[in-house]
């Protein structure tokens, strides 16, 4: 049994509860008085009903305000805590004596040594530790916290000593022991990765229930923090900038600003001077202006719908990649450029490359990292999803409550081909929203073009055989599934066919990783 005892601060007052203890031939093991001038007492051997006809004997002490048990004395409390905090410590943490012996040490190191805890406790140091000299550290007049490479079995470690220190008299201080953590590469990794993160995981906003949008996101997480370029391939309205955006506020560069150029919006000579500025003089202006790319220095530049980039502003941007610096326009004297460049693009690359349209080494350059988004037909699992999402934004902004979708709608939006992908989605649901009365959104509420199902796309007046219309849609079919199915025998699986018929069908198309963005 413990007790707790509240009390004044006057001379003589723990003397007279020993006092009591004594003339009761009670067993104390330990007494303690904690920093606010608690008393606690230690009985082991004593039942609480054994002892409380003394509580009140205790309590009429002149200055005792109150008795009462406890579980822990203070020393033990704070031995469990401690105890409590080393046992959850994933890193290897020792705590060592003035020699160098290890007095105490967490799982982390018995479990790397396979040894016990007594094993380990009053060894020296230096014996599990190697690389660093402990005893001629803590020998030194003052010693200060250091961190220093170690080696721990077998493996390389950063090791902080952090020295424990006790006052001895009024001015001097002696050296106590001290803690000695270690830290692993893979660790300092992990930290230094946290340290970078954006405080919240932008990619959170993406609906992924879908396996294809889940393999699209769980890449873009990957490849989110390395400064080269990204070229991301996608239908309109698939979310690419969306997914540009989150990749900026992944990186170390999320303080940076994150600025956008509509290649296929702006002339040719409007392009140029909003991405690389203009100077003094230029244009008969007084002032020079900052282009896109020194106003996103430190950040990221998006290049949306780079296939329509002139060929001109494609020569200008390849040397832009290839020295890291540019020209104002008008301007002579170099600017250097720390940019991340993400690019996106509703066209096929490779083709435009193959028919001269695009620059063959503008393309190699940037399609170093590349992502590709599935169109909405090619999520069915995330429609529903996402047309929620939707409704419950849609509706905080028209100030309504969220209405609910029929089943009758739930099956329309399943089966609709979304050629507008998600962008179509949620502009379908908020007219929708803006124009119901009810509480329901109905498939009649929905206002689509072309809603039957069975909608084609292929104009009735298209010139060429049955033959060639079933090839383009074979290739374009092959072509939109081998990213997501890059050895043939995964491709021939999911379609059904041989390995043979698909790889033969694959080399009649010309399709392959250096044709298609993986």
């Amino acid at each position: 049994m413990r007790l707790e005892i509240s009390c004044q601060d006057r001379l003589g007052i723990t003397q007279d509860v020993l006092d009591i203890l004594v003339t009761h031939e009670i067993d104390l093991r330990g007494i303690e008085i904690d920093e606010t001038g608690k008393i606690f007492l230690n009985f082991p051997n004593i039942e609480f009903a054994d002892f409380q006809h003394l509580m009140p004997k205790i309590r009429r002490i002149d200055g005792i305000s109150d008795v009462k048990t406890t579980h822990f004395m203070p020393s033990e409390r704070e031995k469990t805590q401690l105890s409590a905090i080393l046992r959850t410590l994933p890193d290897p943490v020792f705590s060592i004596d003035a020699r160098g012996q290890i007095l105490l040490c967490n799982e982390a190191v018995t479990s790397g040594l396979e040894q016990s805890a007594h094993d380990v406790e009053g060894v020296e140091i230096g014996e599990v530790v190697k690389g660093f000299n402990f005893t001629r550290w803590m020998d030194g007049k003052l010693p200060r916290a250091q961190s220093s490479k170690v080696k721990f079995i077998q493996q390389d470690y950063v090791a902080d000593m952090l020295p424990i220190t006790v006052p001895d008299g009024d001015s001097n201080i002696i050296m106590a022991g001290a803690v000695v953590i270690l830290k692993s590469e893979m660790r300092l990794g992990q930290q230094f990765s946290v340290f970078h993160q954006s405080p919240t995981d932008s990619f959170d906003r993406f609906v992924v229930e879908s396996q294809a949008m889940k393999r699209v996101v769980s890449e873009a997480k990957r490849i989110a923090d390395l400064d080269a370029p990204v070229l991301i391939f996608g239908e309109t309205g698939t979310g690419k900038e969306m997914i540009a955006r989150a990749c900026h506020q992944s990186s170390r560069r999320s303080e940076g600003a994150f600025l956008a150029l509509n290649c296929a919006s702006l002339p040719d000579s409007v392009a140029e001077t909003e991405l690389f500025g203009y100077a003094q003089g230029a244009f008969n202006q007084p002032n020079a202006k900052e282009g896109l790319l020194e106003q996103a220095r430190g950040g990221t530049l998006l290049l949306d719908e780079i296939a329509d980039m002139s060929s001109q502003l494609q020569a200008k941007l390849l040397r832009v990649l290839e020295d890291g610096e540019f020209r104002r326009v008008g301007d002579a004297e170099p600017v250097t450029v720390d940019v991340r460049f993400i690019c996106t693009t509703c066209r096929d690359l490779g083709q435009l490359v193959e028919e001269g349209r695009f620059r063959k080494e503008l393309y190699y350059r940037l399609n170093v990292l590349s992502l590709v988004m599935p169109s909405l037909k090619e999520r069915r699992h995330d429609i529903v999803p996402l047309a929620e999402s939707f409704i419950a934004q849609h509706s905080t902004k028209l100030g309504r409550r969220p209405a609910k979708l029929s089943k009758s709608c739930v099956d329309f939006l399943q089966q609709y081909p979304w050629p507008g992908n998600v962008r179509q989605l949620q502009n379908a649901l908020f007219r929708a929203l803006s124009l119901l009365d009810g509480k329901e959104i109905t498939k009649e509420d929905i206002q689509l073009p072309s809603c039957a199902p069975s909608v084609t796309f292929i104009d009735e007046n298209f010139e060429g055989t049955l033959d060639d219309e079933v090839k383009k849609f074979e290739k374009d079919l092959l072509k939109r599934l081998y990213p997501f199915y890059p050895s043939t025998r995964q491709l021939a699986r999911k379609l059904g066919l041989s390995h043979t018929a698909i790889a033969n069908k694959l080399r009649e198309y010309g399709i392959n990783k250096a044709s298609i963005k993986m």
